[in-house]
């Protein structure tokens, strides 16, 4: 901070000049005062990013020299100089907002580095009180934080469509804040007072699924010992969000594209069809087209719940967001955690900037709550972030070669597809649900690929 501002204020002469000449050497804009009255009538006149003052002068002392200066500019940082017989004054001196104080003698290079960290200290503080403001006006909606196109685009549509009774399908890569976005374009609409119910359709037992959306009446099935309300119920007058929407069987996606065009749905085991009144919202972290061509999806419900798309971009898309979105996960895991965090330093920003974030946000706000609970004084350093962010290493570039007479990009593409899965498998020692989590894929999604590529369970092709 080269060009910060400094008042010197000392009634020696001497001392004045020697600092003044020492800190405008430091690259500093230095003013001098000979006495506190002087140095207080320079205060309420220029704002100073740093005073420096002596405890004992006439007219008025150092402490009043830190109210005034306090007085007219909270942010101003104030370092008092005592001699050791005044060690108490300087205490009551720290009561007041003194950021430290020196005893005579000193050295001169210990007030320089006072400064550069008090001036640090203080650029933290004000960049962190501007990433607020901007959270608080344009950078935001609701929960969802940015500032770069993708999402001004996100919180334009979400304004427009909240009171919309369409259908909306939210895409994006795991971690990109899916729900979150359901949740604001439900919150901003006139559904707002109804219920909104969120389920991971990737996290219900395929036999179970139609009755926990539908629900089901007593005696449907054994188990079924009460009639039960479905979720599509439970929403009423509100919204559902279904969170991966791919992970919903083939029978049932005809049942759930009847609810959606008719509005009304039959338990399980009931013969009577109930009206209901819901706002659909869907989301996928697969490529929808490509779930439709391999079969996952059915293409008549593509298009019922694609009626108004929402994509989310991944974090490395959006890097200008990172800042912001740092002083949200501060600010909110600061309060949960009771630890008072105002910023990171420029060394871990820059980290945290350059990572490629896999995992997007969900990733970065587990770092960040890593990094408060193991990390100590008001700006996290690069060394309270984990290793593997702190030493990304560089994806290996994929090197191709392209035959002169050509090549089948097709069969190419399913023999190395075939091979990743045979790796999986064989790493897995046949077991599907830890290759499919190898390949980030999910066990359904797994199973297709393998009756794709007509691969048996342990990866081998049946006999002819």
């Amino acid at each position: 901070m080269s060009e910060a501002r400094v008042l010197v204020v000392d009634d020696e002469k001497s001392m004045r000049e020697l600092l003044a000449i020492t800190l405008e050497r430091q690259g500093y804009d230095v003013s001098v005062a000979e006495d506190g009255e002087t140095a207080i009538g320079a205060v309420r006149r220029d704002g100073f990013d740093v005073v420096v003052t002596d405890l004992r002068m006439p007219n008025a002392d150092g402490l009043q020299v830190l109210r005034a200066a306090k007085e007219h500019s909270p942010e101003t940082v104030v370092i008092v100089i005592t001699a050791v017989g005044s060690t108490e004054t300087a205490v009551e001196a720290m009561k007041l907002g003194a950021y430290d104080y020196i005893t005579k003698p000193f050295k001169l290079d210990e007030i320089h580095l006072i400064i550069r960290r008090a001036l640090e200290r203080k650029r933290l503080r004000d960049e962190n009180l501007y990433l607020r403001k901007q959270l608080e006006t344009q950078h935001r909606f609701d929960n969802i934080v940015g500032k770069s196109a993708g999402m001004a685009e996100v919180f334009d549509t979400i304004r427009k469509i909240a009171d919309s009774p369409s259908t909306v399908m939210v895409s994006g890569e795991s971690g990109t804040g899916k729900e979150l976005v359901a949740r604001a374009i439900h919150f901003n609409s006139q559904r707002r007072s109804k219920p909104f119910v969120s389920v991971n359709c990737g996290a219900i037992p395929e036999a179970l699924m139609e009755s926990e959306l539908f629900g089901h009446v007593k005696g449907a099935f054994t188990g079924a010992v009460a009639n039960k309300v479905g979720l599509f119920s439970a929403a009423e007058g509100g919204t559902l969000f279904l969170d991966e929407i791919t992970e919903i069987p083939a029978l049932l996606q005809v049942k759930l594209l009847r609810a959606i065009q008719e509005r009304e749905i039959r338990r399980v085991g009931d013969t009577r069809d109930v009206k209901v009144d819901v706002r659909l919202i869907a989301a996928s972290n697969r490529e929808l087209e490509q779930a439709v061509s391999e079969g996952v999806l059915r293409e008549d419900l593509f298009y019922r719940l694609n009626v108004i798309p929402i994509h989310l971009p991944p974090l490395r898309e959006r890097r200008e967001d990172i800042p912001l979105l740092v002083a949200h996960c501060l600010q909110k895991f600061g309060r949960q955690l009771s630890r008072e965090v105002r910023g990171v330093t420029p060394e871990a920003l820059a980290i945290l900037e350059r990572y490629h974030w896999p995992g997007n946000i969900r990733e970065l706000e587990n770092v960040l709550e890593r990094a408060i609970v193991l990390g100590s004084g008001e700006a996290l350093g690069a060394d309270a972030l984990p290793e593997a962010v702190r030493r990304e290493r560089p994806v290996k570039a994929l090197e191709v070669e392209l035959p002169e007479d050509g090549m089948d990009l097709e069969a190419t593409l399913d023999a190395l597809e075939r091979r990743y899965l045979q790796r999986a498998l064989d790493r897995s020692g046949g077991v599907q649900t830890r290759a499919a989590e190898l390949l980030r894929m999910t066990f359904r999604q797994f199973r297709y690929k393998l009756q794709k590529h007509t691969m048996t369970r342990r990866g081998t092709a049946p006999e002819e």
